[in-house]
């Protein structure tokens, strides 16, 4: 089989994680699978739903804490852009509130960080092939819990009113950029931003910029260990 037909029988795949290490990681183990190609590596979430886009790869591989936006809001993005594209979550928690959320974002899978190498490569065959792969002890619980929603709605919390633009503005409050620098990234005027994160602050309930953060900190939606 030459390289043309072997790459055309590849899943492509694109790594999202903030940690060069990891991604790096990811990429030898997968390569080192023969039906897998890693087509581009982001860092943040932001960079993941432009890649998806752009390369539109059959899997994308996530992290769930990243800096700009998050895994959870990114997954979200990729489902409304590349709908083709499927999303697997990897994520230092195993629990019922954090799954059931990607699963409502759109998440084709979800493993814990501390899964072996195998269940990756298997899971991601799975998406590949359109079906779902999901680790952990409470995955039939998840799945209970979501049967009967609107596939795409988040599970019925703080979250839940926030629109798309706001979640994001909420995230990068939290993480500290001032106004000037939320509008460069998100590509929007500062008057919208203020627009938007006096919204935030009205329907959380929130009247400060440390409540906002405090309130992000508890959603998850930040990583606390990040420098």
């Amino acid at each position: 089989m030459n390289n043309s037909e072997q790459s055309k029988m590849s899943i492509r795949i694109l790594l999202a994680d903030d940690h060069t290490i990891v991604r790096t990681g990811l990429r030898l183990l997968i390569e080192a699978a023969g039906d897998m190609q890693v087509i581009g590596e982001v860092e943040n979430g932001r960079q993941a739903v432009e890649y998806a886009a752009r390369l539109r790869p059959h899997v994308v591989v996530m992290d769930l804490m990243m800096p700009g936006l998050n895994g959870e809001q990114a997954t979200r993005q990729i489902v409304e852009r590349v709908p083709r594209t499927k999303v697997l979550v990897l994520s230092c928690h195993d629990n019922v509130e954090t799954m059931e959320r990607l699963v409502m974002q759109g998440a084709s899978g979800y493993l814990v960080k501390h899964t072996g190498s195998e269940n990756l490569l298997k899971a991601i065959r799975e998406l590949a092939a359109g079906h779902c792969y999901f680790s952990g002890t409470v995955c039939r619980e998840v799945l209970m819990n979501v049967h009967g929603r609107r596939p795409g709605r988040p599970p019925a919390d703080d979250r839940e009113n926030l629109s798309r633009r706001e979640a994001e503005v909420l995230q990068l409050v939290a993480e500290g950029h001032p106004n000037k620098r939320i509008a460069s990234v998100l590509d929007i005027s500062v008057k919208t931003v203020e627009k938007h994160r006096q919204q935030v602050m009205n329907k959380l309930n929130v009247h400060n910029t440390a409540g906002l953060t405090r309130h992000a900190i508890a959603q998850g939606m930040v990583d606390t260990s990040a420098p």
